[in-house]
């Protein structure tokens, strides 16, 4: 009977052992890791720009040594720690072939508090409280190891937004030493009356979360605006302001070059139709894409001649604005003369940008750089500066109000 027992023990123990994976069994990481300094200083315009080339070489040195002796998943975090120090957002160890997991939820950065914005429907009594603990650990110690592998940073700005969307992954938690086990937790949740309530959670693979179906999630907006049902794209499209003499714009995300001057002629056309003085494009959605199709739509604005070309056109920011959609903004405020609302952007419109990618031969680690630098304003920033900062508010959000969008069209009917 001893016999039995000892031998289940040993067995568990060792499908612990394995499930965790404790060591590394498969990938070739002293390949990989030659394969990843190599393409990044033959392929990206200035690796070094921050890091030296001889502390580079260090740490590869100390991850091909640390890689024999733990988990792949610990060498990717290295890896990722690493990139984060060659200092462009574009510049980054992505995830997208790994196999991770996430708890499902999402959270948001409003007024200091981590704001649960969207969660699975058996959990919907959850949704608006705030996170303040993973197993145990308070929230802004999660938070601080969890920003300093986070990847696409290129600001503090886009640094809240990538921390927040990596906090969720179950493998990178449990290698950070948060969580006690890789695809279970107790998380810690906040209500609006202060009263703590602890949910014991599993992370779900990434095919399950991004079913929208089986989630529910806060959505903002103003009763101004309606999204037509027959739009051209589901993440760019445009609306009147009922009210005004404006036109709004979602830019999410960037179509074709071709798309784009089809949608532009479309848009110009409803412009100058209806007499159009004001233009809204929202840019706080978009992580960006070809910068050259986003200036097609300023041409074809530019055609527009009923718009208020001295105070009618704004566009719209957030951390979350990167890459393309940050160098269109600074453009926009240059061709357009447009009035930039809302908070910072993610990304810089003087450094290093125009993305691209390869992938390392056994971990299948896919890992982007840079491969251009564009100077689109006149000194170094951390992101676009909006010209009037307007910050979200939780009283507002809770509601489903859009209180920078809202502070737009205040301004509009202010002036007419």
């Amino acid at each position: 009977m001893e016999t039995q027992k000892h031998f289940k023990y040993v067995m568990l123990l060792l499908i612990l052992f394995f499930s965790e994976g404790m060591h590394s069994q498969n990938t070739d990481w002293n390949q990989d890791l030659k394969v990843y300094a190599s393409q990044l200083e033959e392929k990206h315009i200035d690796v070094y720009n921050t890091i030296s080339k001889k502390k580079f070489q260090k740490e590869i040195s100390r991850i091909q040594m640390l890689s024999e002796t733990t988990t792949d998943f610990k060498v990717i975090v290295e890896l990722m720690k690493l990139t984060r120090q060659i200092g462009d957002g574009h510049t980054a160890v992505s995830l997208r072939n790994f196999d991770t997991h996430r708890f499902p939820f999402e959270v948001k950065n409003i007024e200091n508090e981590w704001r649960i914005v969207k969660i699975s429907k058996p959990h919907e009594k959850l949704l608006k409280n705030s996170l303040v603990a993973i197993d145990g650990i308070p929230i802004n110690e999660v938070i601080e190891k969890v920003s300093e592998v986070a990847q696409f940073v290129e600001n503090e700005y886009s640094q809240v937004i990538r921390t927040a969307d990596y906090s969720t992954i179950s493998e990178l938690l449990y290698t950070l030493s948060i969580t006690k086990k890789k695809n279970l937790a107790e998380f810690t949740f906040l209500d609006e009356k202060h009263q703590k309530t602890k949910v014991i959670l599993e992370a779900l693979n990434e095919e399950l979360i991004s079913n929208d179906t089986e989630f529910v999630a806060l959505q903002i907006s103003v009763p101004e605006i309606i999204k037509p049902k027959n739009s051209m794209f589901s993440y760019l499209w445009y609306a009147p302001v009922e009210g005004t003499k404006a036109v709004y714009i979602q830019f999410n995300s960037y179509p074709s070059f071709e798309d784009m001057q089809l949608f532009g002629e479309d848009l110009v056309g409803y412009i100058s139709h209806n007499n159009i003085q004001q233009v809204i494009i929202d840019m706080r959605n978009n992580g960006g894409g070809d910068l050259y199709v986003g200036v097609v739509l300023a041409y074809a604005l530019n055609l527009a001649d009923s718009i208020d070309w001295k105070h009618g056109v704004y566009a719209m920011t957030s951390g979350k604005t990167f890459s393309a959609a940050t160098s269109n903004t600074a453009l926009y405020k240059r061709l357009l003369n447009a009035k930039v609302v809302g908070q910072p952007t993610g990304s810089n419109p003087t450094g290093y940008q125009d993305m691209d990618q390869f992938e390392l031969p056994n971990s299948k680690l896919v890992i982007t750089y840079s491969k251009r630098l564009f100077r689109l304003s006149d000194t170094k920033t951390q992101g676009v500066v909006p010209d009037i900062v307007v910050k979200y508010h939780w009283s507002d959000y809770a509601q489903g109000n859009d209180t920078i969008l809202q502070w737009v069209l205040n301004d509009i009917k202010k002036n007419d």
